[in-house]
């Protein structure tokens, strides 16, 4: 006999079991879940205990779903049924059941962000009614291109998160979750940045993890066809140790074009599928 139940605040064990037991099977190479990271997360992308819920087999969790709560929205972030349970209903009465909660408590918009290459989770959002909203793609950069010199009368200064708030330069229009302006107040503490600056203000600024080759904000605010960009992802370049990538642009953020031009190559797409919560 199979129950559900959503989780509370001190289930943070259970849901890390639940997520070694159901999802780790299908990737296999991922290091597995532990509390200290789930408890990141909770941090990062606002994961709410109180949207994640679990399937059960008796006392055994066969199958997980992991919720992330915004004032406009929440994110399926995880959804996984172990290997032994799958295609007996389970991933689509925790969708159903999260929806339902949703369209008493809010918000009503639901989404995920699901790889291309996961065709049986596409399938299931699609099953649970959910639609496809928009694209997202990786890109990534090698780091054999060649130094771009400073041709602009600017120069290149150290900026962090709260500079780029306090100068209200941060805008998260069709950001993924990840990348978004709560997840990069939430991890400012991690993040560096670089911006080329005039006397008068900031002109185009990169926010990057150094260790993890990451990208996470970039933007230019003169039309300069890419010039600045280029110059600061020329020196983020020289010195990390792996290509860099930006994971999930939305073309609206940041065109394939302007990415191209800056040495970036397009990888891997994610689809979001959207919904709006109702009762079951």
């Amino acid at each position: 006999m199979s129950s559900y139940r959503f989780c509370r605040t001190d289930d943070i064990g259970l849901l890390v079991d639940a997520l070694n037991r159901c999802r780790a099977p299908h990737f296999p190479g991922e290091p597995p879940m532990t509390p200290a990271a789930f408890k990141r997360s909770i941090r990062d992308l606002q994961v709410w205990c109180s949207s994640c819920m679990i399937a059960f087999a008796g006392a055994d969790p066969i199958g997980v779903l992991i919720g992330a709560k915004r004032p406009t929205a929440t994110l399926v972030h995880t959804i996984a049924v172990h290997p032994d349970h799958l295609r007996q209903g389970h991933g689509r009465h925790l969708l159903t059941s999260l929806g339902s909660k949703l369209a008493i408590l809010g918000p009503p918009r639901i989404v995920a962000e699901v790889p291309e290459q996961l065709t049986a989770a596409r399938g299931l959002f699609s099953a649970a009614g959910y639609v496809e909203d928009m694209v997202l793609r990786d890109y990534t950069l090698s780091r054999d291109e060649d130094h771009v010199r400073d041709a602009t009368g600017s120069f290149v200064i150290p900026v962090t998160v709260d500079d780029l708030a306090a100068n209200g330069l941060l805008c998260d229009s069709h950001t993924c979750w990840e990348r978004s302006i709560e997840t990069l107040t939430a991890r400012k503490g991690e993040i560096e940045g670089l911006a080329v600056a005039s006397e008068e203000r900031i002109e185009a600024c990169i926010l990057y993890i150094e260790d993890a080759a990451e990208v996470l904000f970039l933007r230019s605010f003169v039309d300069d066809e890419g010039v600045r960009l280029k110059r600061l992802v020329s020196q983020l370049r020289a010195r990390a140790k792996e290509p860099l990538r930006v994971r999930k642009v939305h073309p609206a953020e940041i065109s394939k074009l302007s990415l191209e031009s800056l040495g970036f190559r397009p990888g891997d797409r994610h689809l979001v599928y959207a919904t709006a919560a109702r009762s079951s």
